[in-house]
């Protein structure tokens, strides 16, 4: 028996946004778009209406701007003719940028955390009606060439290691856009906002002399929050395994797939990570999760200025030295 599940957006934003408290007089202007297939919220405080707005529309047009560049589907995308090239490539400063902090974090993990898993996601497929467990041998045909010395980065040249590798940056690219909506309304003059991609979020400053408050979505029980934190000018990121799956002979098949077995990561329900940047804290959430949770939490522990929480498979809560006691749990 097959059961597909691709949690309605609306849930995850109403699970993962949480604004709690008394509302500041000075706002909120707040409006939403759909970037990067995700419904992306964003909110802003400030005396002048007209002004926070204007900061809003340039913020989303930012990341319209980027996803033209991202994306693995759009034809004429950096990231979709990178994958078509062979030999060395010149891109953009911001495609630049991704890969170097992608390769990073892939160097870093292990190689838990790949932007070379075009073809595997693909063959997995889990946005068609009808997905299905790939072969062993599509599997290994899919993950040739992958791994953390795929990429060579010189500046703004790239080259692929294997010419048929194919490009996915599904796991940081969103984190990314987010980043750069905040630096549009920190230059605007904007000084509280935050900016929510479908549970990546970036606040920037405080709401208005208070703390943020972010609620996380519970793995297991959609729609329902599993604990909550106060913070200001950081970043928080969740990658579970309930965000798109497919079920089949009782067992669950999602979309954080590991390159080291080509199979969607064993051990995690869901792995939280706070940091500064969304990029970041988007690729380290993705590569915690796949190196399972006691790997997983060493590698937030190993990283400077990172915080996070891993669910284990079985319900279990393990946290970072320096987030204990600062989570309010239900």
């Amino acid at each position: 028996m097959l059961r597909r599940t691709l949690l309605p957006l609306a849930a995850v934003l109403l699970a993962l946004w949480l604004w709690l408290g008394a509302t500041p007089s000075d706002g909120p202007v707040v409006r939403t778009a759909l970037v990067m297939g995700t419904l992306v919220e964003i909110k802003a405080y400030g005396a002048d209406p007209n002004r926070l707005d204007t900061a809003i529309t340039e913020a989303f047009a930012e990341m319209a701007r980027l996803e033209q560049l991202f994306s693995a589907h759009l034809e004429q995308s950096e990231i979709r003719q990178l994958s078509a090239a062979r030999g060395v490539r010149t891109v953009s400063s911001e495609v630049a940028e991704l890969l170097i902090l992608g390769q990073m974090v892939a160097r870093r993990s292990q190689g838990a955390f790949d932007m070379g898993l075009g073809r595997l996601v693909a063959l997995w497929d889990l946005q068609s009606e009808s997905p299905k467990v790939p072969s062993g041998e599509q599997i290994g045909a899919a993950l040739r060439g992958t791994g953390p010395e795929s990429l060579t980065i010189n500046g703004q040249q790239v080259k692929k290691t294997d010419p048929a590798l194919q490009l996915d940056l599904g796991g940081i690219a969103k984190g990314y856009a987010v980043d750069r909506a905040v630096a549009v309304l920190r230059q605007a003059g904007v000084k509280s906002a935050a900016v929510n991609a479908g549970g990546d979020i970036r606040l920037l400053g405080d709401r208005l002399g208070e703390d943020w408050r972010i609620g996380i979505q519970h793995p297991r029980k959609a729609g329902e929050v599993m604990a909550t934190i106060a913070l200001r000018d950081r970043s928080v990121v969740t990658s579970g395994d309930y965000e798109r799956f497919f079920e089949q002979d009782g067992r669950r098949y999602h979309h954080l797939l590991d390159p080291r077995t080509g199979y969607p990561a064993r051990g995690c329900q869901s792995v939280t990570v706070i940091a500064g940047d969304a990029a970041l804290a988007d690729a380290l959430a993705t590569a915690a999760f796949v190196l399972g949770p006691r790997a997983g939490l060493a590698l937030l522990e190993r990283m400077t200025d990172v915080e996070g929480f891993v669910i284990t498979d079985d319900g279990q809560r393990l946290v970072t030295t320096g987030l204990d006691g600062q989570l309010q749990w239900f």
